[in-house]
């Protein structure tokens, strides 16, 4: 199995740890390193840099920090971005969050960031992570308009966007709350396996009450997706990491 969308810089100290319980398990776990609040992309950078191979990095700009409209703190990542492109998978994750922007200065700095880091993926011709909440309809027009390729991570919109998006080339991405969150499971259903990949979002959407999350748990996921359209775990679980594969480039047998 491959988790598509974690964040193992989040675990801090414990990341060591986590990371090689996880190898037992993943065949990969893609790391969307964001810039966002103290998380800097440089320090996080660092800490997984020596478990890059599992690891797969991607580097991006939050939305809830690209709400405070820092534009000497978006060219500082912009420059780390094109430092590591050749290392990186994509950029992401990018994107707006209407749930956490108070107000429409805070939405329109987070569409100009986002407008920003779009148009850079296709500089360096890299597809892009998208972190869209109560946005997902302007963010996937905003997309469309760039010409990149995109994979919607914790996707939680209509399946009717869900439809429009993966017609149009795009992946979408299924977490493990699709146990407790209806949106994420009527996705789950609704769109061909062909078109999704799976993710923990580590340490966050945790399928256990109380419990911090962890992208072992990513097989959660391809168990849902399997129970409602009527797959087996292996159809979900070779699908998803040949989706993976190919949407990230990645040097990972499957």
């Amino acid at each position: 199995m491959i988790d598509s969308h974690a964040h193992f810089e989040f675990y801090k100290k414990d990341a060591p740890k986590i990371i090689e319980e996880c190898r037992k398990e993943l065949k990969a776990v893609v790391d969307s390193i964001t810039e966002y609040r103290k998380a800097h992309v440089w320090k996080s950078w660092e800490l997984l840099r020596p478990y890059f191979g599992f690891v797969i990095p991607t580097l991006g700009y939050h939305p809830n920090e690209a709400r405070r409209g820092n534009w000497e703190k978006v060219e500082k990542v912009e420059n780390f971005i094109r430092e590591h492109a050749d290392e990186i998978v994509a950029i992401g994750e990018i994107g707006l969050d209407y749930h956490y922007a108070e107000n429409e200065k805070q939405r329109e700095n987070q569409r100009e960031v986002f407008r920003h880091f779009l148009e850079l993926a296709l500089e360096l011709d890299l597809p892009v992570v998208i972190h869209a909440r109560k946005a997902e309809g302007e963010a996937y027009k905003l997309v469309q308009r760039t010409g990149v390729k995109a994979y919607f991570h914790s996707y939680a919109g209509s399946v009717e966007l869900a439809r429009k998006i993966v017609k149009t080339g795009h992946l979408i991405g299924i977490n493990t709350g699709i146990v407790f969150i209806p949106e994420v499971r009527a996705v789950g259903k609704a769109i061909d396996v062909e078109h999704l990949l799976v993710e923990t979002d580590s340490p966050y959407m945790s399928p256990f009450k109380g419990q911090r999350n962890t992208p072992c748990n990513v097989k959660i996921a391809v168990e849902w997706i399997a129970k409602l359209q009527n797959l087996s775990f292996e159809e979900v679980e070779r699908e998803t990491e040949k989706n993976a594969v190919e949407f990230f480039n990645l040097e990972v047998k499957v």
